[in-house]
């Protein structure tokens, strides 16, 4: 069960985006990523009114019948991986999650060479036929590209590295990867199948799988975050994203950031939406761990019993190895 309603540290990334001293946000940043591996972004400089596009967007598609949004169904995103999914679709830890979705990424044309060779999770996004739809889809991850780049910079300068450091080694073309949730309303708060648990969870206990995730969500809340044995609430903040690293960061420092378990619970009585960007390493990028290394844990378990030194190959191919979990019979078809 939920613990005591806690707060995640809010750091002010102004300061990071606008050029003056870095040492305090990038401080702030060093001691969530140790200490929680999770912070609440204000100052973060988006648009209100492009977040207020967003949301309505969403609330838009998701009003549709089944059959309309069916009409830009995952399967026909082929290699590009993207489209619509209907709830229970998509699996964590190898169980449906309550929730349908959306996903995007980088809107690449079909003369880009990586289109042409036919690279998985590249290609173009599919957009219902809403008016305003795609273009806000698309401004948006302009704007939460650029916040990546900000807040990586403040992550490096937090590690005592170079503010560029990540932007050289990794981050010049990311991979960018969108997701639009929204999980219905429980009418209980509780599920059949999972009542022995507790709370119905709209996603299961898991970490994300690349460097940093920032997350818009409503004002509906129900994201928790594993903090010792409690659960702590990961509530809305007004003006402000959750962010939280991923695995690939837990890896790259060996353990001296944490990627940190989380879930959501369903709301009950009301639905939810929720928007994770995920800005990671580029595609051929070489994944070798940061010199000069972190001070981590060697002997640190993960949640898991995944090993944080395990890092080899390219980002590309050890997140080819994490998306067919996912959605195993798409992904047995088309990756």
């Amino acid at each position: 069960m939920p613990g005591p309603d806690r707060e995640l540290p809010i750091v002010d990334v102004g300061p990071l985006r606008t050029g003056a001293d870095p040492a305090g946000p990038a401080a702030a940043i060093g001691r969530a990523c140790r200490d929680s591996g999770f912070f609440y972004a204000a100052g973060h400089g988006v648009d209100p009114a492009l977040e207020a596009r967003l949301e309505a967007a969403a609330r838009a598609f998701f009003a549709l019948p089944e059959a309309d949004k069916l009409a830009i169904r995952m399967e026909l995103g082929g290699r590009a991986w993207r489209g619509f999914f209907p709830v229970g679709a998509e699996l964590t830890s190898g169980r449906p999650d309550r929730k349908e979705g959306l996903y995007f990424g980088a809107e690449l044309p079909p003369e880009h060479p990586r289109v042409r060779a036919g690279v998985p999770l590249h290609g173009a996004n599919l957009f219902p036929e809403l008016a305003g739809f795609r273009e806000t889809i698309l401004a948006w991850l302009d704007a939460m590209t650029e916040l990546g780049h900000i807040l990586v910079r403040g992550i490096g300068l937090a590690l005592g590295l170079p503010a560029d450091y990540f932007a050289r080694r990794y981050t010049a073309d990311p991979t960018i990867l969108f997701r639009i949730f929204h999980y219905p309303a429980a009418p209980d708060g509780t599920s059949p199948v999972a009542a022995a648990e507790g709370p119905s969870l709209g996603v299961g206990e898991h970490t994300d799988y690349g460097l940093l995730t920032i997350l818009k969500q409503d004002e509906t809340g129900g994201l928790q975050v594993r903090s010792g044995g409690d659960w702590l609430e990961a509530s809305p903040v007004p003006g402000a994203f959750v962010c939280n690293l991923g695995d690939m960061l837990d890896r790259l420092t060996g353990g001296h950031f944490r990627s940190t378990p989380h879930r959501v619970r369903s709301p009950s009585g009301r639905s939810r939406l929720s928007f994770p960007f995920f800005f990671d390493p580029a595609w051929d990028a070489e994944i070798l761990p940061i010199e000069p290394p972190a001070e981590g844990d060697a002997g640190a378990a993960r949640w898991d019993g995944a090993n944080v030194h395990e890092l080899s190959g390219t980002y590309g191919e050890y997140l080819l190895g994490k998306v067919s979990r996912v959605f195993p019979d798409l992904g047995g078809a088309v990756l």
